[in-house]
């Protein structure tokens, strides 16, 4: 039976309540802030509806968790079978699904990446793959990018640049060291015969999605190899098909020694985590098999949704979609930055994975819930305010990524015309 309209105030009312005693109040103020305080019902495709009707289009894809949108009939039915037969491993058996999901993984990954970890997270993929570069090569040492975002467990906040999020939890993991994204210089001067790894986003996503100049992936990679260092790609953001490719690294044919993934790997219906590394990388697993290990890792239901995903991703040519929807998405955002130069100090991405630098970070937020007003959502970038993130599914539908362009350059609108209102002290 449908809920009233006082019921389903109720339910919000109730919700936001739990939220702010139970959860996190600032968290509850930021989402009212940003006419977020609604409550999620059911979702599909590119779209979210709310506990009301109102339908949303979902341009932020789960931070990139819903390359394949929201309840992918192919990934739904693949974890509707597992589930009926064994939801979670007895863990002291071969598991046919993990080993599904671990070919399906070597098959699509560049070069001879082939043996793999299977985890819950993508902060846990990059754990492990710290964990497996030390191992390996018997050093401390990791080089990582200012602006970097690996997560915030101790190792990836160790490896993510951003001090607002690292110093409240100082003394972090010994034995890093980050230089600027990008410069090669700098990087070949940080890199020495101590370097165990380094680890670099091909895309920094939380930085405000910051592409590299080309050949500087190439660079790392030639560093390392002089150095006996490791390379690991975080690909937890752009793996999957999110930059027009299924790896973003293989924009550049650079491949690496370990490569982190998560997000879009569970299809949008699980969450998945894995690391994989080449065989020689590997051995020094063997000896120990046990040495790393998760409970949870490489369940039965959470493998189903990664083989699928993998399958749908291919077989869907979803990279390919990616590539013409972000070229066709850039080019219409750069008319848009021309018309509002006051606002827009930048669009840049690759495929679906699109970043729009804005000149205050308050006219982020302002931009932010115009769009929600608008029924869309999108967020900023989490080491980055100032710039907005447009990372939708890859099946979103041309036309709505359009009405979402369209709603955007309204909302920008809408907020120069409100700073235009304001007292100047207050702007």
């Amino acid at each position: 039976m449908p809920l009233s309209p006082e019921q389903r105030e109720q339910l919000r009312a109730d919700t936001f309540a739990a939220y702010q005693q139970y959860l996190n109040s600032g968290l509850a103020s930021l989402l009212k802030f940003m006419g977020l305080d609604v409550v999620e019902d059911h979702a599909q495709g590119a779209s979210v509806w709310d506990l009301d009707g109102n339908q949303y289009l979902d341009c932020l894809g789960g931070y990139g968790a819903l390359s394949l949108g929201h309840r992918h009939p192919r990934v739904v039915a693949a974890v509707q079978e597992q589930l009926a037969k064994m939801p979670m491993s007895a863990k002291i058996m071969l598991s046919r699904p993990l080993a599904q999901a671990a070919r399906a993984l070597a098959e699509v990954t560049p070069g001879d990446l082939t043996c793999s970890f299977w985890c819950n997270s993508g902060a846990e993929a990059v754990e492990g793959a710290l964990k497996l570069a030390r191992l390996y090569t018997g050093r401390a040492r990791i080089v990582a990018a200012l602006g970097a975002f690996h997560g915030k467990t101790l190792g990836g906040l160790s490896a993510s640049g951003r001090e607002l999020f690292r110093q409240p939890f100082q003394p972090l993991v010994p034995g890093f060291a980050h230089v600027p994204f990008g410069d090669a210089q700098a990087l070949e001067q940080a890199v020495d015969e101590g370097t165990a790894a380094v680890i670099l986003e091909p895309i920094q996503g939380e930085a405000g999605v910051i592409l590299p100049p080309p050949g500087y992936l190439a660079r790392a990679r030639e560093l390392c190899d002089r150095h006996r260092a490791l390379l690991i790609l975080d690909e937890v953001q752009t793996g999957l098909g999110r930059t027009g490719r299924l790896f973003a690294c293989e924009h550049e044919g650079v491949v690496p020694d370990i490569m982190t993934l998560a997000k879009a790997l569970g299809g949008g219906v699980m969450p998945v985590g894995a690391f994989i590394a080449t065989p020689q990388v590997w051995k020094v697993m063997e000896p120990n098999p046990l040495l790393h290990s998760s409970t949870f890792g490489g369940n039965p239901l959470a493998c189903a949704a990664a083989y699928a995903a993998i399958r749908v991703a291919v077989e869907e040519e979803l990279p390919e979609r990616a590539a013409k929807l972000g070229s066709h998405a850039l080019s219409r955002l750069q008319e848009v930055a021309a018309r509002q130069p006051g606002m827009i100090s930048e669009v840049r991405g690759r495929g679906l994975l699109i970043g729009i630098s804005l000149a205050h970070e308050d006219i982020a937020g302002l931009v932010i819930a115009g769009l929600v007003q608008r029924r869309i959502l999108a967020a900023y970038t989490l080491n980055n305010p100032t710039v907005i993130r447009i990372e939708p599914p890859l099946v979103i539908a041309p036309a709505d990524l359009d009405r979402a362009i369209a709603a955007l350059e309204e909302s920008l609108a809408q907020t120069a015309e409100l700073l235009g209102d304001l007292p100047a002290d207050t702007a």
